[in-house]
């Protein structure tokens, strides 16, 4: 009677961990599948599409957009794969004409491409910036940029920050808005990142006001400013314009918790 009892009362208790060890299970996402044969082929593909100096290059279009779809599916091999094969695309090179735009679709569809994928892609955007065979191409070098900033990769901070000091108005203006894709930093990262962006606002617009007559520094004022400002305002959560009013919003600020709102 007594074994029988013991017997009754345990059922509901293995029926229970039966169920629990069910819905932990259920609650870890399936490992996504990778090494696929079906990623290796595109990315093959695309290689040898992209290796025909241009004749191709829509073809190799073609894939990158596949791949982008691919990505998100892809486990962390079939990730890296996919990436390194979209870098390979800038190994390439393309005839250019004189008195002609060069002839970089590919290239920028890679670079779009691989905004996509951080953090795998940012090593990879890096190489390619300021590399000396492609820095010629402003477009380029301005969307290798862009895309490094949205994949919001924290390691590539410091090499954005750098390129607020390049001497093309272009490139700065670039890395600038790029920085914006870090609104979400925490907010001891973002102060920091905050107040270097005003220094180098401050900085330009001291120089431009004491040479009011150089064309130069009225060019590169005005090519990097916006930008910058928009940046400050994702960063701070504050919506401001005329650079002195920010100055005085971050002397007046600087201490503050920002999220929970400022003066």
């Amino acid at each position: 009677m007594r074994l029988l009892l013991c017997l009754c009362l345990s059922l509901p208790i293995a029926g229970l961990t039966a169920d629990h060890s069910i819905l932990i299970a259920q609650d870890k996402p399936a490992p996504l599948p990778d090494k696929r044969p079906e990623v290796e082929a595109m990315t093959k593909k695309l290689l040898t599409h992209a290796s025909k100096k241009g004749a191709e290059d829509i073809d190799a279009i073609g894939v990158v957009d596949q791949l982008v779809q691919e990505f998100e599916k892809c486990g962390p091999k079939d990730r890296q794969l996919v990436v390194k094969s979209l870098s390979r695309c800038f190994e390439e090179r393309r005839l250019e004409k004189a008195g002609e735009p060069p002839n970089n679709k590919l290239y920028m569809a890679c670079a779009v491409a691989l905004s996509t994928m951080g953090p795998e892609s940012a090593p990879e955007l890096q190489k390619w910036i300021g590399h000396k065979e492609l820095k010629k191409d402003v477009a380029l070098q301005q969307r290798l940029i862009l895309s490094l900033g949205k994949t919001r990769d924290k390691d590539a901070l410091k090499a954005l920050q750098d390129l607020m000091f390049h001497k093309d108005n272009v490139i700065v203006a670039a890395a600038a808005e790029a920085l914006g894709n870090y609104e979400d930093l925490e907010i001891e990262a973002r102060k920091k990142l905050f107040e270097s962006l005003l220094k180098v606002l401050m900085s330009q617009k001291g120089m431009t006001d004491a040479e009011p007559n150089s064309p130069a520094l009225r060019e590169r004022y005005d090519v990097i400013g916006a930008p910058i400002i928009t940046t400050l305002q994702k960063l701070s959560r504050h919506n401001e314009r005329n650079p002195d009013e920010w100055q005085r919003w971050w002397n007046k600020n600087k201490s503050k918790n920002w999220d929970k709102g400022t003066d």
